[in-house]
Parts: C-alpha cells; sequence; structure tokens
C-alpha cells in the first residue's frame, strides 16, 4: 500500500498536478480574501446600522464569539473557517445543481409530453428570438411544476445532513435522547403515496398544479434543502441555477436520445455516493432551434 501510495503521489508530480493545484488553491484564497476585505470595509462604514445584507455579513459577525454555550467544548468561528463555509458553498450548488439538471433533461427526454408542454411555455413567456434570462423565471409557472418533481422523485441529498439535538426531546410519543443522529429520509417521502398519489413513481409535473408546496422547507412533504435554521444557505443559489439552465437547455435546443433509443428504454438508475446521480450518463443530441 504504501508503494501504491508513494506511486500516486509521484505521478502527480511528474504530470505537475501538485504545483497547478497549489497554483489554483492560492488563486481561490485571494478571491475569498478580497471579497471578505470587501464586506468587511462596508461593516466598518455602516455607521452602527442594524441588519446585515449578506450571509457573508452574518458570518463575519460571528467570527471571534463561541459559537454555541451548550457546547462541552469551545468552539470558535475564525475567518479561515469563513473562507471554507463560502468555499463549500459556491463548489456544493453547483455540484448538486448539475445533478439535478441531469436527472430533469433526462425526465423530460422520457416524457415528451411534458418537454412539448414546457417548450411551448417558454415559447409563449420569452419568444424565439433571445435566450431565457434570470428575470423570467418567475413568469415560468410550468418549469416550476418541472423542478419541484425533479426535486420530489430525485433528490440530489436523498438523506439530507444529519442533525442532532441540543437536549432531550419527545416529538410524537418518541424520546430523542440529547445528540443522537437524526437523518431525515426525503427520497421516502418523495415516493409515498400516503403524501402524493398512486402513481408516485411516475414523472407527472400537472400533480404540483395549482399547489402552494415549495421547496423552502415550509412544507415537509418537500424539502430538498432541509428546513429551518440548518437549512441549505446556498438553496436560492442552487435554485436559481437548476431552473435558468434547464429553461436555457430547453429553449434553445430541441433534444433526442442516440441511435434509436426510445424513451422508455432510457436508463434511469441511480448512483448513491455523496449525492444520488445518474448511474449512466446521460447522452443526447441537441438542435438548435431559436430564430
Amino acid at each position: 500500500m504504501p508503494t501504491i501510495v508513494y506511486t500516486l503521489a509521484n505521478s502527480a508530480e511528474l504530470q505537475g498536478l501538485t504545483k497547478r493545484l497549489k497554483k489554483i488553491s492560492k488563486t481561490i484564497d485571494q478571491l475569498l480574501e478580497k471579497i471578505i476585505d470587501e464586506h468587511e470595509q462596508v461593516a466598518n462604514t455602516r455607521s452602527g446600522k442594524q441588519g446585515h445584507e449578506y450571509f457573508l455579513d452574518v458570518l463575519l459577525s460571528l467570527t471571534n464569539q463561541q459559537l454555541n454555550p451548550n457546547d462541552e467544548q469551545v468552539h470558535f468561528l475564525d475567518q479561515t473557517n469563513v473562507k471554507a463555509i463560502l468555499l463549500d458553498m459556491i463548489t456544493a450548488a453547483f455540484d448538486t445543481s448539475a445533478t439535478l439538471i441531469v436527472w430533469s433533461l433526462a425526465e423530460l427526454l422520457r416524457h415528451p409530453r411534458i418537454m412539448k408542454n414546457l417548450q411551448e411555455e417558454l415559447q409563449s413567456v420569452v419568444g424565439m428570438d433571445r435566450m431565457v434570462e434570470e428575470s423570467d423565471l418567475p413568469k415560468l409557472d410550468y418549469l416550476s411544476m418541472v423542478v419541484k418533481e425533479s426535486f420530489r422523485l430525485h433528490p440530489v441529498a436523498p438523506l439530507l445532513i444529519p442533525h442532532e439535538p441540543i437536549e432531550d426531546i419527545t416529538i410524537n410519543g418518541y424520546d430523542i435522547p440529547k445528540k443522537s443522529r437524526i437523518i431525515v429520509n426525503i427520497w421516502s417521502i418523495g415516493r409515498d403515496p400516503n403524501v402524493w398519489s398512486e402513481n408516485v413513481e411516475e414523472f407527472y409535473s400537472e400533480r404540483l398544479m395549482n399547489s402552494n408546496i415549495d421547496l423552502r422547507g415550509h412544507d415537509f412533504q418537500l424539502i430538498p434543502f432541509g428546513s429551518g435554521r440548518r437549512g441549505c444557505p446556498g438553496m436560492q443559489l442552487g435554485l436559481t441555477t437548476v431552473r435558468l439552465v434547464l429553461a436555457q437547455l430547453v429553449h434553445c435546443f430541441n433534444w433526442e436520445l442516440p441511435n434509436g433509443l426510445v424513451p422508455q428504454d432510457l436508463d434511469m438508475s441511480e448512483d448513491f455516493v455523496l449525492s444520488l446521480s445518474k448511474a449512466k450518463h446521460l447522452l443526447a443530441k441537441p438542435t438548435y432551434r431559436l430564430m
């Protein structure tokens, strides 16, 4: 085993990967330092005004303070922690967003009727002479239903992030001791016929028509980003990215499966590692459709 590790490390050195990784790491660190410095300068000129404009401002206001007075061990937030949290937010939002976009496009390819309905909405709202812009998203109701249905069937984080109570608590007759590891299986919730309907395994975006269910943690039958104070801090970034990119792909192109593959035969098997991604790569042929 040591020989294998040495060989891999030596190979990375010979290919210049180590040098490139260090250079990228330094660039990212400088970028995050610049962002933090800008926010600190703004904070210093607020003249005691209350409130925070950005999540980063909240993090910076908590630096060098004990995070949880109830913890037996004392933990402080420093600038290194702040940079790590920012990097986690950015990388996590893009990785998970890309995974859900693949799932959504795969489901649209399997359901040509839904693909057609979505393209018709985009053509009606946006037109065929330009691309979708972020300002268009609030007007795209059918797109919203498609994205919600994708999150229901294919939650990128099917078990969310583990939680633990800070004190003993009883919920619905269940005693939960302090510091228990709590895991929420939203994959099962999304496939529960008692919550949704008998056709729960089917991708059917119209089930969300005229529904007030949102994705922001208010409705526990659909919580892909978690809920409450421990919800995903990158929710807005991730949700906007998914909706905008999916809208662009569907609006700008017609899509067809390769080699005469019919929609019903598209492999939808799952691969659960850190997230729930598609086990086999999605292959599709695009044809430009805008004027």
